[in-house]
């Protein structure tokens, strides 16, 4: 039928639509005739399925040198270099004087002692962290008590709180006695370290965000060091946010005890209640609560 349709056209049409009326049968039924050279691949009849050409494949390239390099990860620190640097980071911190607020009051309440402490030479200056440089399971809490770190110089060390996590960290077998009352009590931690976002005792417990953020090197650089670790108990709201900004988490899950969420770098979070008086008094957070936390904490870290 097309070949008859098109018999029946003038020449003048044939023409016009293809330029010449002495067309070849492929160009008649392929499309109109082209100059010699114009198409290289191959021509198609009408009504007839074939296969598309292969589009051309770039060229391979040779490997780059500096992408292995970049993908190189530094080697682990020796136990003894790993050491020696949480010993300089230690120096650096009990050092630090960058928060003018947080130092007049550190200082003002190691002159102003509470009376059942007054025979007690404070500590009164940066409280640093505190375990073991293996630890797979690193505690994080907000800041050192103003009667507590700041006085005893070691985190949660002589106050209610620190009685509390120690008690708990040791039915988990995470230290080797319950009780944490000074630096010289002998307490050792298996597996596990202890940190603080903020590292000066703040005025009502509540450093300002211009105060945690200064004092987030200490911390960062604290859990680069720890590269064994694979999960974080945070100890309250405060500490989690901090955690949780650090680490990437986005979205942030809501707060709340007993959450569970992990970082894109695959480190574990594991959120507590803080364990203040507040809220152990009041009865918001219990023994077998926190005990739970530390036994989660423990299986997650493989331990």
């Amino acid at each position: 039928l097309l070949g008859e349709s098109q018999a029946r056209r003038p020449a003048w049409e044939h023409r016009a639509r293809c330029g010449s009326s002495s067309v070849s049968h492929q160009q008649r039924y392929g499309g109109c005739a082209r100059a010699p050279g114009w198409h290289d691949g191959p021509s198609y009849a009408v009504g007839v399925k074939h296969p598309k050409p292969a589009r051309p494949t770039k060229p391979s390239q040779p490997p780059n040198p500096t992408d292995s390099k970049k993908r190189a990860q530094p080697p682990k620190p020796t136990d003894s270099e790993k050491r020696a640097q949480l010993a300089a980071l230690t120096g650096e911190i009990v050092e630090c004087r960058r928060c003018p607020r947080l130092v007049a009051w550190r200082e003002e309440v190691a002159c102003k002692k509470r009376a059942a402490f007054a025979n007690e030479n404070y500590w009164g200056r940066p409280v640093p962290g505190f375990g073991d440089p293996d630890a797979s399971v690193v505690v994080v809490g907000l800041a050192p008590a103003a009667h507590g770190g700041n006085r005893t110089g070691r985190v949660f060390t002589g106050d209610r709180s620190g009685d509390w996590l120690f008690a708990s960290m040791w039915r988990a077998g995470f230290a080797n006695q319950p009780e944490s009352l000074s630096c010289s009590d002998g307490l050792q931690l298996k597996d596990a370290y202890i940190a603080a976002a903020v590292r000066c005792a703040p005025p009502a417990n509540a450093p300002t965000p211009e105060e945690r953020d200064r004092c987030l090197p200490f911390l960062r650089r604290e859990l680069e060091l720890l590269d064994e670790l694979r999960v974080v108990v945070v100890l309250g709201e405060f500490a989690y946010r901090v955690i949780a900004n650090e680490l990437g988490v986005r979205p942030r899950p809501k707060f709340g005890h007993g959450v569970v969420t992990s970082s894109p770098g695959g480190l574990w979070i594991v959120c507590s209640y803080h364990p203040s008086q507040q809220n152990t008094f009041t009865g918001k957070l219990t023994e077998p609560m926190l005990d739970a936390v530390l036994v989660r904490a423990r299986e997650l870290a493989q331990l």
